[in-house]
């Protein structure tokens, strides 16, 4: 699936960085909790955040783990939209004590149609730039919890409003 979203002023690399280092913050406070991802992959996955965010290629981001059958058991997925008059918000708020016995480590994003429109040595470019490489996939679908959209991140214009998929 890819979406759009148009900026109503300047976006640009640095606010780019404020918003991915949100997402960044977001990670090691996981790391915190759970034990991923290393401190290394947090640099990893905010270095391709950064650079999909700067371009507009990016509609969705989400990470968590997930059970053996691809069923959520926690994660944090932003949604980036346009800001209009909203606030930036503080990272972190982490829900810290789900049950990740037996789950594994996932880390997901969905592209938008600027990215589709790209041609395959433009991607290829682009992904040069930053160190993770991911496979087409699709992702977990909900397991025995609900969601709670409980931030958002503004900067430049841009809002990723961060949902939280917690256990019962």
């Amino acid at each position: 699936m890819t979406t759009a979203y148009t900026k109503s002023e300047s976006f640009t690399v640095i606010n780019a960085r404020k918003l991915a280092a949100k997402v960044a913050a977001d990670m090691h406070q996981c790391q915190r909790f759970y034990g991923w991802p290393s401190a290394k992959e947090v640099e990893e996955f905010n270095g391709e955040l950064i650079v999909l965010l700067a371009g507009h290629y990016v509609s969705q981001y989400e990470f968590g783990f997930k059970t053996e059958d691809d069923r959520r058991v926690v994660s944090w997925r932003y949604r980036v939209t346009t800001a209009g008059d909203l606030e930036g918000g503080r990272a972190g708020g982490l829900v810290p004590s789900a049950d990740i016995r037996g789950a594994v480590n996932f880390n997901f994003l969905w592209t938008t149609t600027s990215w589709a429109d790209l041609t395959q040595s433009e991607r290829a470019a682009i992904e040069a730039h930053h160190n993770v490489h991911r496979t087409i996939s699709e992702p977990p679908v909900d397991g025995n919890g609900r969601w709670v959209r409980d931030r958002t991140y503004v900067s430049g214009g841009v809002a990723m409003e961060r949902e939280e998929f917690r256990p019962w």
